[in-house]
């Protein structure tokens, strides 16, 4: 072993695999070069390629796309319909884009499921798929899949009138592939509420019933249903409960076990804009009881599903395999998504993410957490059993890229501040600050903020009451325009687009007190295009 200029190089083999990296002592800061297994190549003029495009989250082939939609299981696969505009890469009149996964993760584009018709925008719903045909627009031996939207006429709106958004239905014979409107929309008529959309619908075993949440302004609304299109009014939720500083959209309903125990609880999400404490759009949920017609909680405080500015209109799917309750939201912000730095797409959603309901302190906490399959995609770059931190001490990692990483470690519930940086002196600021038990990101200084003045106007912090334990597991994972934090599993996550200059080649964790972090791993993650 050489020694030369106080460095020290040091080979390490996990599994097959030869990793380098580098410590250099200079005054209290130490320094670790991650030399990463392959590669990282940056190339516009390849597809999947551009600027900021996401390379592991899902994101539109080309043009604009929102809140997912008619998430379902179905024979292996995974549906996904999204608010999509084929023409511009700014907002306008809504059609049902498609994708399918048999993974969740990987995924391939369909053509445009759903059009605007006489009746109006196809906004944002729900599919599910009608096993024993119900409705009676298939068989019990190729049963129909069922989407059910909102109708958003444009022309009702312009003229003042309140029934401008109604409720359709549109079935496939053929397992999504192709649509059918239902000749007698829409089903569920609307005469006196503005806002009257999003319909989330499932069947409930419990009742053997159809069920549908929807919103009607700042609250929510219950139905239940015997065939998907006669609908009976049930109840409302909301008018004095939760987060009312914006309409209420893309409500959501599901039952849960609490884990370790053997109780169930109802949760109900409510996505609004604006009103979200860290600015603009965010998803607030309840839990309580629910008996098929009306919803009910003793909740107290207003709870967020993700405490960062861009996890909006996030539902579940549905018939998902062993039960389990699958999340994926619109990595965006209506304060400035139709502003983001991107050419010819525009928006990405959110990591899927599989929810839990847990008990801390007397209160129910919903947890999120990515996928498991999510793991397939990791590739194992450096770990490190401990690394100690001294007083006011800056461990400094250098990579190709943390622009396509995760880094996962735990440390103690102490002070603790990570930097991702660049050679353009773009910088992302992570910060724990235990006396307070705050979390914030500060994206002022990340890279392009100046589209629009909220983006990077200030440092978003988050009340982090629910960690009590001594240690914090965190999980940190950044594509190449955004960043998705876990905290304790997802007791807390954070969801926040960047847009750096560069991709951050530099990473610096330090403390103000004495830290340990340990089980430290950084991995790669393989593109899914």
């Amino acid at each position: 072993m050489k020694f030369a200029n106080n460095l020290v190089m040091i080979s390490f083999l996990f599994g097959c695999t030869l990793f380098l990296f580098s410590c250099k002592k200079e005054e209290s800061n130490t320094i670790i070069a991650i030399n990463s297994s392959e590669k990282i190549k940056i190339d516009s003029s390849e597809k999947y390629k551009e600027p900021f495009r996401p390379q592991f989250h899902f994101s539109p082939e080309k043009k604009w796309m929102n809140d997912p939609n008619g998430m379902v299981f179905y024979k292996g696969i995974y549906h996904l319909f999204y608010q999509y505009y084929p023409d511009d890469i700014v907002w306008g009149p809504m059609h049902w884009g498609h994708a399918t996964s048999t993974d969740l993760i990987h995924w391939a584009h369909k053509k445009i499921a759903l059009f605007p018709d006489k009746l109006g925008m196809i906004f944002s719903g729900s599919a599910v798929v009608d096993l024993n045909n119900t409705s009676g627009l298939g068989t019990t031996e190729n049963p129909p899949m069922i989407a059910i939207f909102t109708y958003h006429d444009m022309a009702g709106e312009k003229a003042g009138r309140t029934d401008y958004q109604t409720q359709g239905l549109a079935y496939s014979l053929d397992e999504g592939e192709t649509w059918l409107k239902y000749e007698k929309n829409p089903i569920v008529k609307n005469s006196v509420l503005k806002d009257f959309r999003d319909p989330k619908v499932f069947w409930n075993t419990e009742t053997n019933l159809w069920n549908m949440v929807l919103v009607a302004g700042d609250h929510a609304q219950f139905y239940t249903s015997e065939n998907l299109i006669n609908w009976k009014f049930e109840s409302e939720f909301g008018k004095k409960v939760g987060a009312h500083g914006g309409v209420w959209e893309c409500p959501d309903i599901f039952k849960l076990k609490v884990a370790g125990s053997k109780e169930e609880k109802w949760v109900l999400l409510i996505s609004i804009n604006p009103g979200a404490p860290n600015g603009g759009s965010g998803t607030q949920y309840f839990v309580g009881d629910f008996d098929g017609k009306s919803f009910k909680t003793t909740q107290k405080d207003i709870k967020w599903i993700d405490n960062g500015t861009d996890n909006y209109a996030g539902v579940t799917y549905n018939n998902t395999p062993d039960y389990k309750r699958i999340f994926l939201g619109w990595m965006s912000n209506w304060l400035y998504a139709r502003n983001t730095p991107t050419k010819n797409w525009r928006s990405a959603m959110t990591l899927p993410r599989e929810l839990s309901l847990v008990k801390i302190n007397s209160s129910y906490v919903l947890k999120n957490s990515p996928i498991e399959s999510f793991k397939k995609q990791l590739v194992s770059e450096f770990s490190k059993d401990l690394l100690s931190i001294k007083p006011q001490q800056k461990i400094n990692f250098t990579y190709d890229n943390f622009n396509q990483s995760e880094i996962k470690f735990k440390a103690a519930s102490k002070n603790l501040k990570l930097i991702f940086s660049n050679e353009v002196n773009d910088s992302l600021v992570l910060n724990y600050d235990a006396a307070q038990k705050t979390f914030s990101i500060d994206r002022r200084h990340s890279g392009i903020v100046n589209f629009e003045e909220n983006f990077g106007k200030e440092i978003h912090t988050t009340a982090t009451p629910s960690i009590i334990s001594k240690t914090i597991d965190y999980q940190i994972i950044l594509d190449w325009s955004s960043i998705e934090i876990f905290l304790n599993g997802g007791v807390y996550g954070f969801t926040e687009q960047i847009f750096p200059n560069k991709p951050y080649t530099k990473l610096s964790i330090q403390s103000d007190e004495k830290q340990e972090i340990k089980n430290l791993t950084v991995h790669r993650i393989k593109g899914i295009w």
